[in-house]
């Protein structure tokens, strides 16, 4: 029992350790069994190795000042096209700005990405903020396409396309409903117009946006 527990923990220490990922298993000649991360024999037996993306979900993620996450916001924003203070106000109203931040449904990070989304996205670390906000700045640009009304992006970011589709409008859902009026409220700072823009500027970019300040090549939703 004692002998077990030794070796359990020894795998243990070194699975953690182990950079590369990869644990070997031999036994030497007076039969005591030794698990590490370089083989010292022909005998040693692989018995586990990190895949390359569980190695890159691993490293370590430097933390951020509000400062810094509101800049990169500000940024992905302008990079897919989108209101830097639309970006902004759904993270306040997400996460508060928690990049550790997980619900009770399991939505994860500064967007609130739930896992499968975040799968499709190709964001393989959720609480690291530049994937996160990367991942739901494209997935907002893409509901805001898709229904062409930022009202209904918005509650198909909280309760997903399909149930905005099933009804046709932002669904009767309390905490919905809710979650719209508070991101317009900030966003809009207190107004009701939901007009979205769809801008192509002189370079090419598409943006979106709630103000028409561009006068040509513009087209409302």
């Amino acid at each position: 029992m004692k002998k077990t527990a030794i070796i359990t923990i020894s795998l243990l220490f070194i699975l953690a350790l182990s950079a590369e990922g990869a644990i070997y298993r031999y036994v030497d000649e007076k039969g005591v069994i030794h698990f590490t991360d370089s083989p010292p024999v022909k005998e040693a037996r692989l018995v586990s190795r990190d895949s390359p993306r569980q190695r890159t979900s691993k490293r370590r993620i430097r933390r951020l000042s509000r400062g810094e996450m509101n800049s990169l916001a500000e940024r992905k924003a302008r990079e897919y096209g989108l209101s830097p203070e639309l970006v902004k106000s759904v993270i306040e109203v997400e996460s508060n700005w928690d990049p550790r931040a997980r619900s009770r449904k399991g939505a994860l990070g500064l967007m609130q990405l739930m896992p499968e989304t975040a799968k499709e996205l190709g964001v393989r670390n959720p609480f690291d903020p530049e994937a996160n906000i990367d991942g739901g700045t494209r997935y907002l640009k893409y509901l805001i396409e898709r229904f062409g009304d930022l009202e209904l992006a918005l509650a198909a970011y909280n309760a997903g396309p399909t149930v905005v589709e099933k009804y046709g409008m932002v669904p009767p859902i309390r905490e919905t409903r809710e979650y719209v009026r508070k991101i317009l409220s900030r966003y809009q700072g207190g107004g009701t117009t939901t007009r979205i823009y769809r801008v192509i500027l002189k370079d090419g970019t598409t943006m979106f946006t709630n103000s028409p300040i561009y006068l040509n090549n513009m087209r409302s939703f």
